[in-house]
């Protein structure tokens, strides 16, 4: 019986791969974060388009998590380009934390799909009953439409875990061919 847990990676010819050095992983966790985090607002921001709301608006919410609605509106441009930058540190990291355990956990590579959806979920609860709860973020009194709880799901299932998970197989399996 296995724990997910899995021997040292090995190259082709069984000869053991070395760890990536600091620099290599951060490229691959951040341009990894950057695509995951692009296919997220992709989505958010042509979900939101049927409903009149406009991308400044998007990261300007965003950015309301930190600094409070009424600095965000008051700092127009500059309080978009907050928002954008908390948007992709957030996506970059739920990259690296699925990374790290990618490390530990084998599983999470050898099954990305199902690994990804899950970790997705996982991704989905804790931003919207534990880290959005503790934000600056206006709440809203009326009950979220479930179209919007359909995206918000979906979008945290297939462009945040699905896709991190992928992609850092494809990482691991670069590195595994390379050697190192």
């Amino acid at each position: 019986m296995t724990t997910g847990k899995s021997s040292p990676a090995t190259a082709p010819g069984g000869q053991p791969v070395r760890g990536r050095s600091f620099g290599s992983t951060l490229w691959v966790v951040l341009r990894i974060g950057l695509i995951a985090g692009t296919f997220d607002i992709t989505e958010n921001i042509i979900f939101n388009a049927f409903r009149g709301i406009t991308p400044k608006m998007i990261f300007q919410y965003i950015a309301s998590g930190l600094i409070g609605i009424k600095a965000a509106l008051g700092l127009g441009i500059a309080s978009v380009a907050l928002g954008v930058g908390i948007h992709y540190f957030i996506a970059t990291s739920w990259t690296a934390v699925y990374y790290a355990a990618s490390r530990q956990w084998r599983v999470l590579v050898r099954r990305p799909v199902i690994s990804g959806i899950l970790y997705g979920g996982f991704v989905y609860i804790v931003m919207n009953f534990i880290v959005l709860p503790l934000t600056r973020i206006p709440h809203s009194k009326a009950a979220i439409t479930l179209a919007s709880r359909i995206s918000g799901v979906l979008a945290l299932l297939f462009c945040i875990g699905l896709t991190i998970a992928l992609l850092v197989r494809q990482a691991d399996s670069a590195r595994n061919t390379l050697g190192g």
